[in-house]
């Protein structure tokens, strides 16, 4: 089975060793799977595309001008990464909330992670899309890692289990990205799974958008920052796996309502619960369909 300390051990670099045993466990061509790759990129890139350019609502309303807005809005920080991390992140989310077509890395509700944090490093220094597919492919081996110890969804763990497998997906392509060692890349990883450890997933409404889109965006750039210390050589001082088996014992821990059941948190709050009723018809307006909200 593939797990952490595995991939950390690997020779360099980790995405070749992943994509090896890949082939041999599907029986697939080594240049299908990288032209696959190639293409979800692709695809990341259109939504990202779209969702920059967009400040169309969701359908639910609670959502869909974030992305532009932060990105045509002055950089107050002069910091052009983070704002580049967060926009694109979020772009893609609300593409999400909008209906438009994304890719599930490793979930819809968490799939701006790695789009904004590896396309943004990528683009913020000039890289080109082809050198992503290496870091890609060593993503998708960390969430097959992930996901044998536990599984990838809110309902199941809670929101660490979505966005903080895409964050530790991201943090290990941006490390390999940077020509970081296996070592480093898994252990930015596991910082990035240490720093999300009990996490809830409370989607307004039930839909994933809010905190969701936002919650993308600040964990694309936890991604960024786990990549950063893992490639200055620090470490997470628990093991990779021991991390990953204390969140999935954390999953099992949350209760419900914690769990993707919008029973819970931000959810139950009285604007959450007052924009649900709203969503179903049950408002002062009674009705159905688009819910009016402020855009700012």
């Amino acid at each position: 089975m593939t797990t952490l300390e595995a991939l950390m051990n690997a020779p360099a670099p980790a995405s070749a060793w992943v994509l090896e045993r890949d082939c041999q466990e599907t029986g697939l061509d080594p240049q299908d799977i990288r032209d696959e790759m190639a293409r979800r990129i692709r695809e990341m890139r259109d939504s990202i595309e779209r969702g920059l350019n967009s400040s169309a609502k969701s359908i639910t309303g609670m959502v869909g001008w974030n992305a532009k807005g932060l990105w045509d809005s002055p950089d107050a920080l002069n910091a052009p990464l983070i704002r580049r991390v967060q926009a694109y992140a979020m772009a893609v989310n609300e593409e999400n909330a909008r209906m438009g077509r994304i890719v599930a890395a490793p979930t819809a509700g968490s799939a701006g992670t790695i789009p904004g944090a590896l396309l943004g490093v990528a683009d913020h220094l000039g890289i080109p899309d082809d050198r992503l597919v290496d870091p890609m492919i060593l993503a998708a081996g960390v969430g097959k890692a992930i996901s044998k110890r536990m599984f990838i969804s809110g309902a199941a763990g809670g929101c660490q289990a979505e966005i903080g497998s895409s964050a530790a997906m991201a943090a290990a392509a941006v490390v390999e990205l940077l020509g970081g060692t296996p070592r480093a890349a898994i252990q930015a990883a596991s910082m990035a799974l240490m720093n999300t450890i009990g996490l809830v997933c409370d989607p307004v409404g039930g839909y994933v958008e809010v905190p969701c889109v936002s919650r993308n965006a600040f964990f694309a750039v936890h991604a960024v920052s786990a990549a950063q210390l893992a490639l200055a050589q620090l470490e997470s001082f628990i093991p990779p796996d021991e991390v990953l088996g204390a969140m999935a014992a954390v999953g099992r821990m949350m209760p419900a309502e914690l769990r993707e059941t919008a029973e819970g948190g931000l959810a139950q709050t009285p604007t959450g619960l007052a924009v649900t009723a709203r969503m179903e018809g049950r408002g002062e307006e009674g009705g159905k369909g688009m819910i009016e909200l402020p855009m700012a």
